[in-house]
């Protein structure tokens, strides 16, 4: 609806103003609890004269700790309920760097950070843009909201409110300070960002999908789809061993009764890698190249592969022994989970190994991107 206000001036207030309006209040509200307990919290000053607000590496630091304790005694439930949210906003976004209190770091020209949510950046020297922003950006300094397209001032504080990840551009080869969680990408690296829809800087597997597609590894499932929740067949993770070999030269190929045909895309790296011995078939004489890898299966082609290219075979069991579900691991695959778990190849899901269970498209980015790592 459309409220004309003092001087005649049309003001649009929507549901969304109304939420937005809620939203802000209950933050300042929360903000304020927290103001209130500071004295009996802690004695230590909450900034400095170069740092007068709160910063998230300060709510990270020891202050964070006696302040949920004592909050936590005067006002019981509810006070943990809030504390468990706030861990959930102020939580450390998968992939991100974190820099406790201002740490000067040095961009080239072209190159972006992303900052997160509580996460600040002052610009030293050279020049920047915020070219995106979703949510809010404060110059502290000014006081007034920084939009996307907007230049960086010199030795102005940037600030990432509630819910809010912005992305600065180097103009130039530039020095700063950043605060808090963050995430520095190559020039490269930002030219991926507007390839895939359904993949985003946010997403936990943006820097392996970013890895694998820079990489030529594998690609999408269309023009600008990534389909990262989709589930790996055999023959795509074989063609992906086989694009990260170089695609040698094949022989004659003919293994498998369903991998006969030469135009198929993945004939030449299922011929490669039975030759290498890096896979092996079913005893019915088939490859099953459409059937989706297990966490297993895969770990057991890259661990041949590893074989294959000398690395180091080491295996420890410290890792690997934390797993409650790891005598679910099939006997052939044993051993390459361990090695996988070993060197961190594989990780783990929830705590679990889930040998028999499928691999996901960013899932094996991920578990390339840990192997050509180590």
């Amino acid at each position: 609806m459309k409220l004309r206000g003092r001087c005649g001036i049309v003001v649009k207030h929507t549901q969304r103003g109304f939420d937005a309006d809620l939203k802000r209040a209950i933050a300042a509200g929360i903000s304020m609890l927290l103001l209130f307990f500071m004295v009996t919290a802690s004695a230590t000053s909450a900034g400095t004269s170069t740092d007068p607000l709160i910063s998230l590496s300060y709510l990270d630091g020891t202050f964070a700790a006696s302040l949920k304790s004592e909050v936590s005694q005067m006002l019981g439930d509810a006070a943990d309920r809030a504390m468990l949210r706030l861990d959930e906003l102020f939580g450390n976004p998968t992939g991100s760097g974190f820099a406790p209190g201002f740490t000067r770091i040095s961009i080239p020209a072209g190159d972006t950070i992303m900052l997160s949510m509580g996460g600040s950046f002052i610009l030293l020297s050279g020049s920047a843009a915020l070219t995106s922003v979703n949510g809010t950006v404060i110059n502290i300094s000014t006081g007034r909201e920084a939009v996307a397209g907007s230049a960086l001032n010199l030795h102005q504080r940037y600030f990432c409110v509630e819910e809010t990840t912005a992305v600065i551009t180097m103009n130039s080869a530039s020095v700063g300070h950043v605060d808090g969680y963050y995430v520095a990408r190559t020039a490269v690296t930002n030219r991926f960002h507007h390839v895939f829809r359904d993949v985003r800087e946010s997403d936990w597997f943006f820097p392996a999908v970013d890895f694998a597609y820079r990489s030529s590894l594998f690609g999408g499932t269309a023009p600008n789809t990534f389909s990262p929740a989709d589930s790996m067949t055999r023959a795509m993770f074989v063609t992906v061993l086989y694009r990260l070999e170089g695609e040698p030269a094949v022989g004659s190929g003919g293994r498998y009764s369903d991998v006969m045909d030469a135009s198929l895309y993945y004939y030449n790296a299922v011929t490669w890698a039975n030759d290498n011995h890096i896979v092996y078939g079913f005893s019915d004489g088939t490859f099953g190249p459409n059937l989706p890898i297990t966490r297993e299966q895969m770990a057991t082609f890259i661990y041949r592969y590893a074989e294959y290219k000398q690395r180091n075979m080491s295996v420890s069991d410290l890792q690997y022994n934390t797993f409650p579900d790891r005598g679910d691991v099939s006997g052939y695959a044993a051993d390459a989970m361990r090695w996988a778990v070993s060197w961190g190849v594989i990780g783990g899901s929830n705590g679990m190994l889930l040998p028999r269970s499928t691999a996901t498209r960013a899932q094996v980015a991920q578990i390339i991107k840990n192997y050509a790592e180590i």
